[in-house]
């Protein structure tokens, strides 16, 4: 579906992706941890140094760069049947049942939100798929694209950390501005979009993901 892998963006295609990344557009991304919650309550993720340490192996060996997979695979789907075997794998590969509730849930949200303002979706995808898919309908760069969902990603889990541990605003902001080169790093090894290369060893947080699901106390989703 999608062509424009490699164009330079436009000012419109920014904002759009702007818009749709930001933490005000509803797909619910606050009520997530990503298993960063239960890893605080196991002592495994203690403060600014170590939360950013855990977001790193996030983004490259784990559910992010696995999301970089799917969004560009989706991106690249020559038909809704190829797109939604590649949203079957997605839902495969999740860990933990609270995993599988966050990307269906979100994505669920985004298909509902840009299929009401920039026209039909499938009704049911990932998050990462759904993305991949629009971002393609509407000719935006894929590796941008990525690059833009992954900060996004991290942006919102820095910001979990900070109602979970003591970190504090700039702080929060730095530990993003130096996992923003990792962005485009991990973005930029998957633009290929090739489900045969999927893999995660980032197992602390999917066991993360688990306890999650048992813990006693909680403030997210998962």
């Amino acid at each position: 579906m999608g062509t424009g892998a490699h164009m330079p963006m436009r000012t419109d295609q920014i904002l759009t992706l702007a818009q749709w990344l930001s933490p005000a557009f509803p797909v619910g991304a606050f009520a997530y941890s990503h298993g960063l919650e239960a890893a605080v309550d196991q002592g495994w993720v203690r403060d600014a140094a170590g939360l950013e340490d855990w977001l790193a192996d996030v983004a490259e060996y784990g559910g992010g760069s696995s999301d970089a997979l799917f969004l560009n695979a989706a991106y690249r789907a020559e038909d809704h049947q190829a797109l939604h075997h590649i949203d079957a794998t997605a839902r495969a590969f999740a860990p933990s049942k609270e995993r599988l509730l966050e990307t269906d849930a979100q994505g669920r949200a985004f298909c509902d939100v840009t299929s009401a303002i920039w026209g039909d979706m499938p009704l049911r995808l990932t998050y990462p798929v759904a993305l991949g898919f629009a971002a393609a309908r509407e000719g935006l760069p894929a590796t941008q694209t990525t690059q833009l969902y992954l900060q996004a990603f991290l942006s919102n889990l820095i910001a979990a950390g900070q109602r979970l541990l003591p970190v504090g605003q700039t702080e929060g902001q730095a530990i993003l501005k130096r996992l923003t080169p990792l962005c485009m790093r991990v973005a930029n090894a998957h633009t290929h979009g090739e489900l045969d290369r999927l893999s995660s060893i980032a197992f602390l947080t999917d066991i993360a993901s688990m306890k999650h699901e048992t813990q006693y106390s909680r403030s997210f989703r998962t």
